[in-house]
């Protein structure tokens, strides 16, 4: 058989299983999230947010919102060169760089424990 013909034949192949893990994938909403950005903003999300005293007087001030952390916890980075440190109280500090609704940019501080995730600070860069 003619090089061609494996090549078609494997493409052929190939199509049909694509076409059928899109109809099978399509519904499940699985995310595929093996990077570590991904992995550590997913975790984040998982365990919810608790809100530090600091980071409310920044909400109170209406100048970030909480949709803007939100997104920011969906669309952002993490910043791994002044994250994953230990803290005193255990758990991990998380440095997030992200935007506001207004497209500005701001910077979360969330200490990630193994049962909850705490925004300790928000701010304008």
């Amino acid at each position: 058989m003619k090089f061609i013909h494996r090549f078609a034949y494997y493409m052929l192949g190939f199509l049909i299983g694509g076409v059928f893990l899109l109809f099978i994938f399509q519904n499940k909403r699985t995310e595929f999230c093996y990077m570590p950005n991904c992995r550590v903003l997913k975790s984040i999300r998982a365990k919810g947010i608790v809100i530090s005293k600091e980071a409310q007087a920044v909400f109170d001030q209406k100048a970030i919102t909480l949709q803007d952390v939100k997104n920011s916890l969906d669309n952002g980075d993490v910043d791994f060169s002044r994250s994953n440190k230990p803290n005193k109280e255990g758990g991990k500090v998380y440095i997030i760089e992200g935007n506001t609704s207004k497209n500005e940019p701001i910077e979360l501080e969330i200490i990630n424990y193994s049962e909850k995730a705490i925004l300790k600070n928000v701010k304008k860069v």
